[in-house]
C-alpha cells in the first residue's frame, strides 16, 4: 500500500495533517493540471478551470467528478465501456510486400484507412524512399481513404503489394518534399526556426539515447568505479556564474552527414510544350557530394539523368539514365556517397525515439539558438516565394474556408463516445491548422507582405484578408474605444474576446456559433486574426447585426432564436438576462452583454462576435462616481485608475464566488433551521424534512465547514465535527436538495444541466411547501445575492457600468442588487482569493517556478495580473515574508519583465525592418547590461538611399522617426519601467539601474533574459554574456538571431478522455492503484485519440501512468512512461520549462530504481542547471532536488560531495519550511547518515539531535519516528565510543597497538532507494492483517460518502493517499 505523506509515518493521528492541499497535488508547478480541468463536455460543459484554486477544493473536485464519470465507468451505462472497446478492435496482421525488399507483417486495426498504412511505408527505413504507390490485393487497388473493415477479403495474413504508381506533378513535388525531409531529418534548424511544428528535445544527449534498452546495453551502470559523478562547476550549490551555453548541449547526432550538396530546382522549368508530351513533369539540378553536377527529369515514370547543362538545354535522357522510381535509387547509383551516407541517416532516423521527431499540435518557439549553417534548400525557397496559402498541396481547391471547417467540426454528431471522439479530434485539427494558418498570416501582415483592404486609409486603420482570414490591428481605429480607454482598449479587446470565444466555445451550445480567433502579438503590434462569417464583407453592418448593439448601446436589437440560444448558456457563464433601454427609450431584452452582436450568416448560422464583456467588469479597477466599495477593497486603495474600462473579473472568479457564496447559503440556512427546531417543541413537519437528510448530513455540513476555514487552520476537521453534526440533522429538505444539485460546487455551480431550481421543485416539494422552509430559503437566497428567491443561483449582469447603456426603471431593484454582487465579487477577490494563493505558496501546495507559473497559479484562483502589484504588497506584510521570498522574487521579476514589454511594444512600432536587430540589442543593453552608456549602432548609411527609405517606412505599419528608438538610455528606460509599474500595477519598484534592481530584490540577470524573450518573442544567439562589463554593452546586433510572435489561441478539450483521467484519479486517491491504472491507461487511449501523439494533457497522463507503475513496482514500464513524459514536455512546453525540470527529476527516480546510476545522476544534474537559470538556487523546489542529488551521491560513496548538496537542502528547507517542520528533521538525518559513513561521528550526531528534537517536539515520544531516531542516536553514540577507544589505544600503544577493525558501510542501494522514495513523497507501508480490515472499512465508509457526493476531504490518518504529486496533475 501507499500513503501520501510529506515525511509522516502514516497512521499517526495525533501528528499535524498534512495539509489538504499537498494531497491534492501542487498546484502551481504542475500546469497541465489546470489546462486539464479546463473543460468538460459531458452533454453539458463550462470552462470550469480550477473552480477554486485554494487546493482544498481540487481533491473534491476530482473526486466529484468521479461520480459523474464513474457512472459511465463502472458499468452504470454499459454502453460505454462497450464502446471504448470497439474503439481498440482486435487487430490483426497483414503482409505487406514492396518492390526489391522481403515482405514484412504490419499489424493493423479494422478501424484504419489504407492511408494510415501509406503513413507507416513512408517512415519505415526500408520503404520510406517511396511516395508514389498504391496498395493493391489480389490486383485490386484499395481505395486511400476505405477503413480497412470495410474491403472485402482482407483478412489476418492477406498479402498487399505495393505497386509503383505513374507520377503526376503534384505527386513529384510531394516526394521531392519528402526526399527533402529524410535529408533534413536530424538536422534541427527546423526547430531553431519555429516552423512546421518542430520544436528541440535533448533528453537524448543525458541518457546517450534510448532507456529502454540500456539496462541491457550498459550492464556497467552498478560498477561504482565507472562513474564519473562531478557535476561541471556551475551546478555545484553556492555558485553564481550561469552560463547559457550548456541549455542546449551539442547532439552529435546533429552535425549531419552529407548526402547532397544542393537539390534544387532547374531553372529550366516548367517542360516546354513538346516535352510536356514526353512525359517530362519537372526539372531538378543537383551537385552531389563527389563535386558531380547533373541534371534530371522528373517524368511520368520516374527520374533519370537528362543531357542539359547549367546553360544549354537539352532534356534528352543521358547514358546511361539511370531510370528509378524514386529520387533515392537514382541517386544511389550515382553517387556511392549518398549510399553509404543515406543509410546511415535514415538507421540514425528510425533509431530516435518518434517523441522527438512527431509535429506538436502547435508551435513551440526557442527564445536561444546556435548560430546554424544557411543551407540551399530548394523547399524552403519554394515554399516562401510559391504563396503556400495554408498547405494547399494537400487539399483540392487551393485555398481552405477556415469558417466552414471551424463550424462543420462542431456540427458533427456526438451521441456516442466513437462520435464524440470524431468530432473533438476534427475540431482540435481544424483549431491547430487554423491557428498556424493565423500565425503565418499574421506576420505577413506586419512585416507589410499582405495588401490591405483598404489602401487608401493611414496605415494603423488598414484591415487585411489573406487566406481566408480576416486582420485587424489593435489599435482604435474609428475612436470606437474612445471613451473606454482609446488604444489601451483596443488593445485589451482582442484577449478578452478570446476568453469570451473560449467560454462558449466550452459551453458548445449546438447552433450558437463563435469565429474562430487568434491574437498574434509581433514585432509591437497586436493583430487579431478571424475566420470570415460568410456574406458578413457585402454588407453593412448595421443590416447585418439582428442582435446586440454597433454603437455601446445606444441603439439595441434583439431576437428571439438568439435569446433562445443565450438562454443556454446563462447558466454554465453566470450571465443574466437583463433589460436595456435603446434610443427610443424601448426596453430590449438581453442575455449577454450589449456589446455581443449576433449576425446571422450566408450560411444560416447564428454567430455571435464582440465576446469582450462575457464577464462582468472589476470594480476594483473601476473607479464609478458615487458608488463606494466595500472596505476589504477600500483598505487596500480601490478603485484605482487603469488605463481603460475594459478590465472584467475572470471566469474562474466567477466560479469560485459563486462557489464561496453556495457554501455560505448552505451555512445560512442551516442555522435559521437549528434557531426554529428550537424554538418549536412539537416536532411536527420536521421529520417531512429530515427524511430526504438523514445519512449525508453530517459529512456534507462538516464539509462545507471545512471547505470554508480551510484556509484558517488545518485542524479545522477536528473542531467542526462535533459542532456541526447535530446542526445538520435538522437540515432542511430544501437546501439538502440544493445540495444535491449542487454540493460538488466545483461542477454544477459552474455546469450546466443541474437546475437547482428543479430539482428542488421535483425532489422535495413536501419540505418546500412548508412555509417555514420556504422563509428560511428565501431569506438565504436574499443574503447571498441570489437572482432566484426559491433556490440558489447567482448570475451577473454583465452591462452594469457600461458607459452608455441605460436600464428600465422598472428592474432598478434589480441593477441595485447586481451592483451590489460586483462589489461584493471584487471585494472577494482582494479578501479571499489574494490571500488564499499566499497561504498556498506558504504550505507549497502552489509552487510557482517562473514567470508562467506564478501567472498561471494567479490564473487558477481567478486574480487578474492587473493585481500583481497588490499580491506582492499584501506579501510583504505577511508576517511569514522570509518563506515567501522565492514568491517575492518571482513576483517582481514578472512585474519588471511585463512593464519591459509593455515599454518595448511601443518602442518596436517606430523601427524600420532593416534596424530591427540593432534596435532589439539596444534595447536589451539598457535593460539588463551594467554599460552606463550604451549607445545604439545604427545600420550602415551606405545602404539607406534618403528616398527609399522614406519610401519604406510608409508601407510598414506605424512609421515614425525610425531612429528615434536609438536615443533610448539605460537611466531613461529604468525610469520608465518604474513609472510603468506604478501607474500600471499601482507598486513602486525603487530602481534606477538594473544593478541596483539585481541587488535590491536579489534577481539574476540570466532570468530576467529568459522572461522578457519569452514574452516578446526575441531569440537571441546561445553563448555566455558579460552582463557586468562596464566597459562595453552586452548585446551586439549579431547577437539577436529571430523575433517570433506570441500567440494566444483556444486549446479544444478532450472531454471523455479527461473524464476517465479524474475518474482515474480518484480511483487512485481511494487507493484502488489497479483500477485507476486502467482508467487512466484508457484516458491516455482517448487522448491519443483526439490530441494526436503529443500535448500536454498526454504529459500529465503519462506522468501519473509511469507513478503508478512506479508503485506497483513495474519498475521498467514507470521508466518507459516517464521517458515519453519527459521527451513531451520537452518538446510542447519548452526545454526549461518548469513542468519538464520537475519531469525530469521524476525520471531520475526511476532510472536510480532500475539501477542506472549515473543516468540518473545526469538527469538530476541536468534538472538542477535548468532550474538555476530559470528561478536561481534559492527554491523550495530546490531542496528537494539536491536532496535527490545528495542521496544519489550517498548511494555512489561520494561523500563530500554528497554533504555539499544534503547541507545545501537543508539550509534551504529550514528558510522555507520553518526550523520545526518535518522536511527539516528529515534533512537533519540524510546528512547524519553521510556523516556516519565517513566516519564524522561527532558531526553525525550533532544533525540526528536536532532531527530527533523535532520528532520529539512534533509527534511526541512515542511516534515511531521518533524511537528511529533515538535508535539511530544511540547506534552513533556507540560507533563514536569505539573510534575514541580505538584512538585511544593508538596513542597509548604505539603502533603495535591491536586495533578492532570498525564497521564503515557504505550505504546499500535499497536503502538509499528507501530514502529517495521518502523524500519524494512515495512510501510503500507494510500492513498487518488488522490495518487491511481498518483499510476495507475506511475505503468502504468513502465509497458511500462518495455516492453522495460529499468526500470533501481526504481522511488525514489512513495510508490512503498516495503522495503529494500523484493525485493531480
Amino acid at each position: 500500500m501507499v500513503s501520501k505523506t510529506d515525511d509522516i509515518p502514516a497512521a499517526v493521528p495525533d501528528c499535524n495533517p498534512v495539509d489538504l492541499a499537498d494531497a491534492a497535488g501542487d498546484g502551481a508547478q504542475e500546469t497541465p493540471k489546470t489546462r486539464l480541468k479546463d473543460s468538460y463536455d459531458c452533454g453539458h460543459s463550462a470552462d470550469t478551470a480550477m473552480t477554486n484554486g485554494d487546493g482544498a477544493h481540487e481533491q473534491t473536485e476530482v473526486t466529484e467528478s468521479k461520480q459523474d464519470v464513474t457512472s459511465e465507468v463502472d458499468g452504470g451505462e454499459e454502453s460505454n465501456e462497450q464502446e471504448v472497446i470497439v474503439i481498440q478492435d482486435t487487430g490483426f496482421t497483414v503482409k505487406i510486400q514492396a518492390p526489391g525488399t522481403e515482405p514484412f507483417d504490419l499489424q493493423v486495426s479494422p478501424q484504419e484507412m489504407v492511408q494510415e498504412i501509406h503513413q507507416v511505408l513512408i517512415d519505415r527505413e526500408d520503404t520510406c524512399h517511396r511516395t508514389c504507390f498504391s496498395l493493391q490485393l489480389d490486383g485490386n487497388v484499395l481505395d486511400n481513404f476505405a477503413e480497412l473493415k470495410s474491403i472485402e477479403g482482407l483478412q489476418e495474413g492477406s498479402l498487399l503489394k505495393v505497386v509503383e504508381e505513374p507520377y503526376t506533378v503534384r505527386e513529384a513535388r510531394i516526394h521531392v518534399r519528402h526526399i527533402r525531409d529524410l535529408l533534413k531529418s536530424l538536422d534541427p534548424s527546423d526547430a531553431y526556426n519555429g516552423v512546421d511544428c518542430n520544436s528541440l528535445s535533448f533528453l537524448s544527449i543525458f541518457t546517450d539515447g534510448d532507456l529502454g534498452d540500456s539496462g541491457q546495453r550498459k550492464k556497467k551502470g552498478n560498477d561504482l568505479e565507472q562513474i564519473d559523478c562531478t557535476p561541471p562547476e556551475h551546478i555545484l550549490p553556492g555558485s553564481k556564474e550561469r552560463p547559457l551555453v550548456p541549455l542546449q548541449p551539442q547532439n552529435k547526432d546533429w552535425k549531419p552527414m552529407q548526402c547532397l550538396k544542393v537539390l534544387t530546382m532547374s531553372g529550366w522549368n516548367p517542360p516546354p510544350g513538346n516535352r510536356k508530351m514526353h512525359g517530362d513533369l519537372m526539372y531538378l539540378y543537383m551537385v552531389t557530394v563527389e563535386e558531380r553536377h547533373i541534371s534530371v527529369t522528373a517524368s511520368t515514370r520516374g527520374f533519370y539523368l537528362n543531357q542539359s547543362t547549367t546553360y544549354t538545354f537539352n532534356p534528352k535522357p543521358a547514358n546511361p539514365s539511370f531510370l528509378s522510381h524514386s529520387l533515392v535509387e537514382l541517386l544511389s547509383q550515382i553517387s556511392p556517397a549518398f549510399k553509404k551516407n543515406f543509410t546511415a541517416l535514415q538507421k540514425k532516423r528510425v533509431q530516435r525515439h518518434p517523441f522527438e521527431r512527431i509535429a506538436t499540435p502547435f508551435q513551440v518557439y526557442s527564445w536561444t539558438a546556435p548560430q546554424v549553417d544557411h543551407a540551399m534548400d530548394c523547399v524552403r525557397a519554394e515554399d516562401a516565394y510559391t504563396s503556400r496559402l495554408g498547405y494547399e498541396e494537400h487539399i483540392p481547391g487551393q485555398t481552405r474556408d477556415w469558417n466552414e471547417e471551424l463550424q462543420t467540426t462542431r456540427e458533427l454528431s456526438r451521441k456516442n463516445l466513437p462520435e464524440r471522439l470524431l468530432r473533438e479530434r476534427a475540431i482540435f485539427k481544424v483549431h491547430s491548422d487554423f491557428a498556424a494558418a493565423a500565425t503565418r498570416g499574421a506576420m505577413a501582415v506586419i512585416d507589410g507582405n499582405v495588401m490591405a483592404i483598404n489602401p487608401g486609409e493611414e496605415t494603423r486603420m488598414q484591415m487585411f484578408i489573406w487566406n481566408n482570414i480576416f486582420f485587424s490591428l489593435g489599435f482604435d481605429v474609428r475612436d470606437h474605444y474612445r471613451e473606454l480607454g482609446g488604444d489601451a482598449a483596443a488593445h485589451a479587446a482582442p484577449t478578452n474576446d478570446l476568453n469570451g470565444v473560449r467560454a462558449y466555445g466550452a459551453v458548445d451550445v449546438e447552433g450558437l456559433y463563435t469565429l474562430g480567433t487568434v491574437v498574434v502579438d509581433y514585432r509591437g503590434y497586436r493583430v487579431t486574426a478571424q475566420s470570415i462569417i460568410p456574406g458578413i464583407l457585402e454588407r453593412e453592418q448595421e443590416q447585418s447585426v439582428i442582435y446586440g448593439s454597433i454603437d455601446f448601446g445606444k441603439t439595441v436589437v434583439t431576437h428571439s432564436k438568439y435569446m433562445e440560444l443565450l438562454e443556454k448558456t446563462s447558466r454554465p457563464l453566470k450571465v443574466q438576462r437583463h433589460n436595456v433601454l435603446n434610443e427610443k427609450n424601448d426596453s430590449v431584452e438581453l442575455c449577454s452583454s450589449v456589446e455581443c452582436k449576433g449576425i446571422i450568416g450566408n450560411d444560416g448560422r447564428h454567430y455571435i462576435l464582440d465576446l469582450l464583456r462575457t464577464f462582468p467588469p472589476d470594480l476594483n479597477f473601476l473607479p464609478v462616481d458615487g458608488e463606494e466599495l466595500p472596505p476589504e477593497s477600500r483598505h487596500q486603495g480601490f478603485p484605482r485608475q487603469h488605463r481603460h474600462r475594459l478590465a472584467c473579473l475572470r471566469q474562474e472568479l466567477i466560479e469560485a464566488f459563486v462557489e464561496h457564496r453556495y457554501l455560505l447559503f448552505m451555512k445560512m440556512a442551516a442555522l435559521q433551521l437549528m434557531q426554529q427546531k428550537a424554538n418549536k417543541d412539537t416536532k411536527t413537519a420536521i421529520p417531512a424534512i429530515t427524511q430526504t437528510s438523514e445519512t449525508p448530513t453530517e459529512s456534507n455540513a462538516e464539509t462545507s465547514h471545512t471547505q470554508t476555514t480551510a484556509s484558517d487552520s488545518p485542524n479545522a476537521t477536528e473542531a467542526s465535527t462535533d459542532g456541526t453534526s447535530q446542526t445538520d440533522n435538522s437540515t432542511s429538505g430544501a437546501s439538502q436538495a440544493a445540495t444535491a444539485s449542487e454540493e460538488n460546487p466545483s461542477k454544477p455551480a459552474t455546469n450546466g444541466p443541474v437546475d437547482p431550481a428543479a430539482t428542488q421543485n421535483g425532489e422535495c416539494k413536501s419540505p418546500l411547501e412548508d412555509p417555514k422552509s420556504r422563509e428560511v430559503v428565501l431569506n438565504a437566497c436574499k443574503a447571498v445575492g441570489s437572482t432566484s428567491n426559491t433556490s440558489f443561483d447567482i448570475r451577473f449582469n454583465p452591462d452594469i457600468y457600461s458607459p452608455g447603456v441605460r436600464f428600465p426603471d422598472d428592474s432598478a431593484d434589480d441593477v441595485q442588487k447586481q451592483k451590489q454582487l460586483l462589489k461584493d465579487a471584487a471585494a472577494f477577490l482582494v479578501s479571499c482569493q489574494i490571500p488564499s494563493l499566499v497561504k498556498d505558496c506558504l504550505d507549497h501546495s502552489a509552487l510557482p517556478m517562473d514567470g508562467a507559473t506564478l501567472t498561471e497559479a494567479l490564473h487558477q484562483r481567478g486574480i487578474n495580473i492587473r493585481y500583481l502589484g497588490t499580491v506582492l504588497e499584501f506579501v510583504d506584510k505577511t508576517p511569514a515574508k522570509a518563506q515567501l521570498e522565492h514568491f517575492y522574487r518571482i513576483g517582481i521579476s514578472e512585474l519588471i519583465t511585463r512593464c519591459a514589454k509593455h515599454i518595448f511594444k511601443t518602442y518596436l512600432q517606430g523601427v524600420e525592418l532593416s534596424a530591427l536587430s540593432a534596435a532589439v540589442s539596444h534595447f536589451l543593453n539598457c535593460l539588463l547590461s551594467s554599460f552606463p552608456d550604451a549607445v545604439a549602432h545604427l545600420p550602415a548609411d551606405e545602404l539607406v538611399s534618403r528616398r527609399k527609405s522614406r519610401k519604406r517606412r510608409n508601407r510598414v505599419p506605424g512609421g515614425g522617426d525610425n531612429t528615434t528608438w536609438a536615443s533610448l538610455t539605460p537611466s531613461e528606460l529604468w525610469k520608465n519601467i518604474a513609472s510603468e509599474s506604478q501607474s500600471y500595477y499601482h507598486f513602486t519598484v525603487q530602481c534606477e539601474s538594473v544593478d541596483q534592481v539585481v541587488e535590491k530584490y536579489g534577481l539574476q540577470k540570466s532570468t530576467l533574459l529568459r522572461e522578457i524573450s519569452i514574452k516578446t518573442g526575441i531569440q537571441i544567439l546561445i553563448k555566455e554574456y558579460n552582463f557586468d562589463s562596464r566597459h562595453k554593452p552586452a548585446f551586439t546586433e549579431e547577437d539577436i538571431l529571430n523575433i517570433f510572435p506570441v500567440v494566444k489561441h483556444v486549446n479544444p478539450k478532450a472531454s471523455d478522455a479527461f473524464h476517465f483521467f479524474q475518474s482515474g484519479q480518484a480511483k487512485v486517491q481511494q487507493g484502488f492503484l489497479k483500477e485507476g491504472c486502467e482508467l487512466i491507461n484508457e484516458a491516455l487511449n482517448l487522448f491519443n485519440n483526439v490530441y494526436g501523439p503529443m500535448h500536454v494533457e498526454i504529459c500529465a497522463c503519462l506522468r501519473l501512468l509511469a507513478r503508478l507503475n512506479y508503485i506497483m513496482g513495474d519498475h521498467a514500464e514507470a521508466l518507459s512512461n516517464q521517458q515519453k513524459a519527459v521527451l513531451m514536455s520537452e518538446r510542447v512546453l519548452g526545454i526549461e520549462h518548469p513542468n519538464t525540470i520537475q519531469e525530469y527529476m521524476h525520471l531520475a527516480l526511476y532510472c536510480f530504481a532500475n539501477g542506472q546510476l549515473s543516468t540518473a545522476l545526469k538527469l538530476l544534474y541536468r534538472a538542477r542547471y535548468l532550474m538555476l537559470v530559470v528561478c536561481g538556487e534559492d527554491h523550495p523546489e530546490m531542496a528537494l532536488l539536491d536532496s535527490n542529488i545528495g542521496l544519489v551521491l550517498h548511494g555512489v560513496m561520494e561523500y563530500d560531495l554528497s554533504l555539499r548538496f544534503l547541507e545545501n537542502a537543508l539550509t534551504i528547507n529550514t528558510k522555507y519550511h520553518g526550523t520545526r517542520s518535518l522536511k527539516v528533521a528529515l534533512s537533519h538525518h540524510l546528512v547524519a547518515r553521510v556523516y556516519e559513513s565517513k566516519a564524522e561521528f561527532r558531526s553525525a550526531l550533532q544533525h540526528e539531535k536536532e532531527g530527533y528534537t523535532i520528532y520529539k517536539n512534533q509527534m511526541g515520544e512515542a511516534h515511531e519516528k521518533t524511537k528511529e531516531s533515538s535508535d539511530y542516536l544511540k547506534y552513533l553514540t556507540q560507533q563514536a565510543v569505539a573510534l575514541q577507544r580505538t584512538m585511544n589505544e593508538i596513542y597509548k600503544n604505539g603502533s603495535n597497538a591491536s586495533i578492532m577493525p570498525l564497521k564503515f558501510t557504505a550505504p546499500s542501494m535499497a536503502s538509499v532507494l528507501e530514502q529517495l522514495n521518502i523524500i519524494n513523497g512515495i512510501i510503500f507501508i507494510p500492513l498487518s492483517q488488522k490495518d487491511l480490515e481498518n483499510l476495507k472499512a475506511e475505503v468502504q465508509r468513502r465509497q458511500q460518502l462518495q455516492e453522495l457526493g460529499k468526500s470533501e476531504e481526504p481522511i488525514e490518518d489512513s495510508p490512503l493517499e498516495l503522495d503529494d504529486k500523484i493525485p493531480i496533475d
